[in-house]
């Protein structure tokens, strides 16, 4: 048993970080696969000679070291019970690139697309392309030998590793590249382990009875997507073992080893010229999967840079994710089945002679129904579809999911039909309709079966499908791991697949490599059991929990944390876009991420024995850096609305353990601000006073280079009476009634004026009405009960007011947008709730639908020319959309518009503002939205419609941004 004095020790001789405290221990749990097993600890090293102390320590004290870089693998690779090494954080650099030999050298924990970006203007990339491409790390794609939908064209990831540089077992650094006969001869002298490796190799592998039996019993060479094992059967081609001219690499044998051999430091790649430019995609739509099977031999004819398939199960989750609705815009009616043929060519006629004669193969083989050509911006809309695949099929309501266990299998695409159809039949004595997606043309699809691994007879079931998956690939000389690796759940599986004779082979290599097996243990050989140390206990009695909330759409908080099925999309980087998460691009720890939220909550209310399994100061640590910027209810694909969680979890908390004043300071805001509207001018001054605005932020715990909102002279209610809100009966052409939010009211009232003013200019007549402030301060502080009241008053305040004919309007985004998120599950009538939501807009959102009717055309705006730059409030990108914004902006007819992409601004309400998250804060604005503004000059406007992010702005960069409405109002040709 390891001590804490001992794991102190280590962490005291690393320049990087160890942890070992419950919370980490349980975000690195698990991985994305259904596997859960609490590590001893988590390193996360900062150089290479922390690596080599780790496996000192390992080796010493007999424990384990498990690699980890994204931690998306699927088949249990990243978890262990020994010491989890994150190499994401540090093992980050590009050394260098050799434009000429076209090759490059990195960390491990480079991110594919990261590389990809930064090899572009070189004119170069990196071929193999997972879906998680965008935060999944070279090492990891080393480690599972990865490929994607690229493979058919640019090979695997085997296929271009030239160089390791790794950490042995005994804390040696070896170098392992492309060896002759001559040299390899000469490193059976060496006196070392690596000698011992070479040495182990020669004696295993030289005899042709051993070849024999590796080429007899391997997959079929022709699968090119294979992880069954350590690639022996590569070996034995180089010219050591046959007369060839192919030199032996042992890299060939490392990639795809699963870290169970050697912890890579570095990785030196085999780069490709960029893929022609243009791009046509042809998406076959086919009524059967057998239809969508039996037509990828005649589009393979085609020379196709990818070939994907995705079925209807996965389609229909598309349809109730937010992010990718709009991206099913191509689908053509309800098929059973889609391929996505893409072509490429730098000739664009020939490009499009080529798919027509596709699409006309297709239409006379009479196997697709409908054939849909996809080019441009279509084709990236097609494949974030397709990508999504993995995370959709988290979004299954209730205990039963896709399990992870068959999804990997590859088989020569010859035998491709005929393989499927003896699965599906063996898929029914299971009584299964699996899923079907991925990558056809390889000859590989992600085949899962619907399990509730819950349950005892469903884990018996996991273990009995995947072993008669196993044998039927076997009968076809298959791999059962195409590209996702052996892990746990295929490991056992290998000597069935191989052979025992070849199985003994690579237990061989592993002894010499690690022979004290230090380096990811149970996995590839001497495999943990497939069906043990599941996420899940079987027929555990589920914990009831109690919420303020409503739940009940995902069956309860527990099972809506439980979503989270670890693809980590909330990993990616900003320049890849999107908001999520914004905590994680600004600290690059799991820690912060939606994912490590999502995992902590559920651990905690699994296995907490205390009566309220909220009050658990892990938690609270793991969601302190949540900006509730609701970017994981859109942009994760199995929808985990954190946010959400978050509130709840921070009402419950706080009932054990009581509100503190700064939370009720921010909570009250809206009180405070009307008791210092009776008198402003000596609340703003005493707000800007250098002294006392220091006294109170040091009293209440708010960063001192934060400037304080100032006060309006008059509310917006008392305002309203003075404004001329008078509109022509004649023309009048709606009412509108107009949600005067907190924030609004006494603080951005000039805002609201300049919307009264525009919509009476504009023949709408605005109705003001006394009504209760959105509640949105005391849901971001997680004062539920406050915040239920406020639904309550508001839904029994408009139900009889709110209809078609007379929308709710609304300024502040995180204010409106309650009605339609919140509001449904707080409020206690829910059929009036959901009427009003149903004719809820932010303003925006109502402004462009009248331009659409007619109602409103650029004729009554100015002629003058502009240049807008427009940030959107996070809120608004969750549960809306920016385009309105755009469109408004665009309306005066010499006015250009561009949407910075800048995901959140980083203040969140409170959250800039209190002192040890101001630093945070600050980094998140410095990511995309501070620089893009700072690039601006001085002649263009600056235009965002969240006020916290009005102010984030100010502070970061000394410059004004105005509401988009404020520049419609003074565009208004009879301003």
């Amino acid at each position: 048993m390891i001590s804490t004095s001992q794991l102190q020790n280590l962490s005291s001789q690393l320049e990087g970080e160890l942890y070992f405290d419950n919370l980490m221990k349980a975000i690195y749990a698990t991985d994305a696969s259904v596997y859960r097993m609490l590590p001893l600890a988590v390193a996360v090293p900062k150089t290479k000679n922390d690596i080599m102390r780790l496996v000192k320590f390992a080796k010493t004290y007999k424990t384990a070291l498990i690699p980890r870089a994204a931690g998306t693998s699927l088949a249990g690779q990243c978890v262990g019970t020994g010491i989890v090494v994150d190499i994401s954080k540090y093992f980050n650099k590009i050394i260098n690139i050799d434009e000429k030999q076209r090759t490059v050298t990195v960390q491990p924990g480079v991110v594919r697309d990261e590389l990809n970006a930064y090899l572009k203007p070189f004119g170069l990339f990196f071929g193999p392309n997972t879906s998680t491409s965008n935060r999944c790390m070279i090492g990891g794609m080393v480690g599972n030998n990865s490929s994607g939908t690229t493979s058919i064209k640019y090979g695997v990831t085997r296929d271009k590793v030239l160089k390791l540089d790794v950490v042995l077992s005994d804390g040696s650094e070896v170098v392992f590249s492309h060896v002759s006969k001559q040299e390899f001869d000469e490193k059976l002298k060496y006196d070392t382990l690596e000698g011992d490796i070479y040495r182990t190799l020669k004696t295993t592998l030289e005899s042709d009875h051993i070849k024999k039996q590796i080429k007899d019993h391997f997959p079929k060479p022709e699968i090119h997507r294979r992880n069954t094992g350590y690639a022996i059967d590569k070996l034995i081609k180089s010219e050591v073992f046959e007369t060839s001219e192919i030199p032996i690499n042992v890299c060939d044998l490392l990639t795809g080893s699963e870290g169970t051999l050697a912890f890579t430091t570095e990785i030196t790649l085999q780069l490709d010229e960029l893929p022609p430019a243009e791009s046509i995609m042809v998406a076959a739509h086919f009524k059967s999967i057998e239809h969508c099977l039996d037509a990828v031999g005649l589009v393979m004819n085609y020379d196709l840079y990818t070939c994907e398939m995705l079925d209807k199960t996965i389609l229909d989750l598309t349809k109730h994710n937010k992010k990718q609705q709009a991206n099913r815009e191509f689908i053509d009616g309800d098929p059973e089945a889609i391929l996505m043929c893409e072509l490429k060519s730098d000739d664009k006629s020939e490009l499009t002679k080529k798919a027509g004669l596709l699409i006309n193969d297709l239409k006379v083989s009479g196997l697709a129904y409908a054939n849909v050509l996809l080019e441009g911006g279509r084709i990236d809309q097609a494949n974030e579809l397709r990508k999504a695949g993995l995370g959709l099929l988290g979004n299954m309501i209730g205990d039963e999911k896709t399990a992870a266990c068959i999804e990997d299998t590859a088989v020569a695409l010859e035998d491709l039909s005929d393989y499927i159809k003896a699965f599906s039949q063996l898929m029914e004595t299971h009584n299964q309709k699996p899923v079907y997606y991925a990558h056809a043309g390889a000859g590989e699809l992600h085949l899962r079966p619907i399990l509730n691994l819950k349950k005892k007879s469903d884990v018996k079931l996991f273990r009995e499908i995947t072993t008669d998956v196993a044998h039927l690939v076997k009968r076809f000389q298959g791999s059962m791991s195409g590209e996702h690796g052996d892990g746990i759940v295929r490991a056992e599986f290998i000597p069935l697949m191989i052979g025992d004779e070849n199985y003994a082979i690579l237990k061989q290599i592993k002894s010499v490599f690690d022979p004290e097996n230090i380096f990811n243990p149970g996995k590839i050989v001497d495999a943990f059991p497939m069906d043990k140390s599941l996420r899940y206990e079987s027929d555990r009695e589920e914990p009831e929990i109690e919420t303020v909330l409503d739940f009940s759409d995902t069956l309860g908080i527990l099972r809506e944390a439980e979503k989270c099925n670890g693809s980590g999309d909330c990993r990616k980087l900003p320049e890849f876009g999107g908001t999520m998460c914004p905590s994680y691009r600004a600290t690059r720890n799991e820690k912060d991420t939606t994912r490590a939220r999502a995992n902590a909550l559920r651990e905690f209310l699994t296995h907490s024995e205390k009566e309220n399994r909220f009050d658990h100061k892990e938690l609270k640590e793991v969601f302190d850096l949540c900006l509730s910027c609701k970017a994981c209810a859109s942009e994760c694909p199995s929808s985990v609305d954190v946010a959400r969680l978050k509130a709840e979890f921070q009402h419950q908390y706080q009932k054990a353990n009581g509100v503190n004043w700064r939370t009720k300071l921010f909570a009250y805001n809206n009180t405070i601000n009307r008791y210092g509207s009776r008198f402003p001018w000596l609340s703003n001054a005493i707000f800007s006073n250098g002294l006392t605005a220091s006294v109170l932020k040091k009293i209440f715990g708010i960063a001192n280079a934060r400037t304080f909102p100032k006060i309006s002279s008059k509310s917006l209610y008392k305002r309203f009476k003075t404004i001329n809100n008078k509109v022509n009966r004649n023309k009048k052409l709606k009412d509108v009634y107009l949600f005067n939010d907190e924030f609004t009211n006494y603080l951005d009232t000039s805002v609201g004026i300049d919307a009264i003013e525009l919509f009476t200019a504009l023949n709408y007549n605005v109705i003001l009405i006394k009504h209760s402030e959105s509640g949105r301060a005391f849901l971001s502080k997680g004062l539920l009960g406050k915040a239920k009241a406020y639904a309550n008053k508001n839904v029994e305040l408009f139900k009889d007011l709110i209809s078609k004919d007379t929308p709710l309007i609304g300024i502040e985004p995180s204010a409106i947008l309650t009605f339609k998120d919140e509001y449904l599950r707080l409020a206690d009538d829910k059929v009036s709730a959901n009427k009003i939501a149903e004719h809820t807009y932010l303003v925006e959102e109502f402004i462009h639908q009248e331009i659409e009717c007619g109602h409103i055309t650029s004729d009554q705006f100015t002629l003058e020319a502009k240049r807008i730059k427009f940030h959107g409030h996070c809120h608004q990108k969750a549960l809306s959309n920016q385009l309105s914004s755009f469109a408004i902006l665009n309306l005066p007819k010499n006015y250009e518009v561009t949407i910075i992409p800048s995901g959140c601004c980083g203040m969140a309400g409170s959250f800039g503002y209190e002192k040890e998250h101001y630093k945070v804060s600050m980094q998140i604005g410095e990511q995309t939205l501070f620089p893009a503004i700072r690039r601006a000059n001085d002649t263009v406007m600056i235009s965002a419609n969240g006020t916290s992010c009005r102010h984030q702005i100010k502070d970061g960069t000394e410059r004004e941004a105005l509401h988009p409405i404020t520049i419609l109002r003074q565009a208004l040709i009879s301003n």
